[in-house]
């Protein structure tokens, strides 16, 4: 892998879907039934002379890759930190088969996105998605995220969602209300845990993240684990493609935020999904807190699930995922 071209990199098919995000752990040591939407002028443009690469481009200039297929209710996905829309590839086929027109992008500095040098906050991912799918006019989606992509989504809801915008969301191992441990949050996981990520994004990325994949994102730390080296080597690829500045500055935005008033905002129903194995948003200071919050949501835990349940467990996911959006 390590032999690949950036550009080989990017253009390269994924072979399972992965989470997001970062946190509870200590560091360790070492065809489709719809062909997909045609790029149309007015949302596409030629990406390093490939035509299909569908890029929009925010107020401040900065390009954001999207993928966007099939047609009907759109369902707009999220992911998180440090990978990239390939994330999604269980959740895009299985529910484009379904019906639904799916959306799914790189945020920014991530995946095939513009690697720029700042607006790597959690305002700011928002605002990016808000102009997206306002370019797209989406109207009564449904926005799914994990992990970081969770708090995304919950921000946005709470600040874009009214006017028949949003009809429902769902956050899978999601980070809100906040992880960093304080006096208001004592639950959360001290500040030593994300310096020890920003040290391992600064020291030696690559080494990070075949760590954390083969470790507790999955669960393939746990005895009995059947350990998938294709999801791993996914995980792996999908953050070396992403910008080290932007994972760096990224762990603040996914630690530190605070989204309990968001929490509150939600007007429609959500659905919070979380494994009590998660090892990296440990399910105590995250949707056990989240659902107290809310005033239309529906929480469901997963025993024994770990945070990348959305690839480990997809069919299982997915199904839950299609009866609350048709309930």
């Amino acid at each position: 892998m390590t032999s690949l071209s950036r550009r080989e990199l990017m253009a390269a098919s994924s072979l399972a879907t992965l989470g997001i995000a970062a946190g509870g752990l200590a560091l360790p040591a070492g065809a489709m039934a719809q062909s997909p939407r045609p790029a149309s002028p007015q949302n596409a443009s030629t990406h390093q002379g490939n035509p299909t690469m569908t890029m929009f481009k925010t107020k401040d200039g900065t390009e954001i890759f999207y993928k966007d297929w099939g047609s009907g209710q759109p369902i707009v996905f999220h992911h998180g930190w440090p990978l990239s829309s390939d994330d999604w590839d269980a959740q895009l086929l299985f529910f484009v088969n379904q019906g639904f027109r799916v959306i799914a992008h790189d945020r920014r500095g991530h995946g095939r996105s513009s690697q720029v040098s700042g607006g790597h906050d959690m305002d700011t991912y928002v605002a990016d998605i808000a102009e997206l799918t306002a370019h797209l006019n989406l109207r009564n989606a449904i926005h799914v995220g994990h992990s970081t992509g969770g708090g995304e989504v919950v921000r946005y809801v709470a600040r874009h969602g009214g006017g028949g915008r949003v009809a429902k969301a769902v956050t899978l191992g999601a980070v809100p209300p906040i992880m960093v441990k304080s006096e208001k949050n004592p639950g959360g996981l001290p500040m030593e845990v994300f310096d020890g990520f920003r040290a391992g994004v600064a020291g030696n990325r690559a080494q990070l993240y075949l760590d954390v994949a083969a470790g507790p994102f999955y669960g393939f730390n746990r005895p009995g684990a059947k350990v998938s080296q294709g999801v791993i080597n996914n995980w792996w690829r999908q953050g070396m493609m992403g910008s080290a500045k932007a994972h760096y500055d990224g762990i603040k935005a996914f630690s530190e935020t605070d989204f309990t008033e968001d929490l509150k905002k939600i007007e429609v129903p959500i659905l919070i999904m979380h494994g009590d194995d998660d090892q990296i948003v440990p399910i105590a200071d995250s949707a056990e807190l989240s659902i107290k919050l809310v005033k239309h949501g529906t929480l469901k835990v997963y025993p024994g699930y770990s945070h990348g349940m959305a690839t480990t467990e997809a069919e299982t996911i997915n199904k839950d995922i299609l009866a609350f959006i048709k309930g």
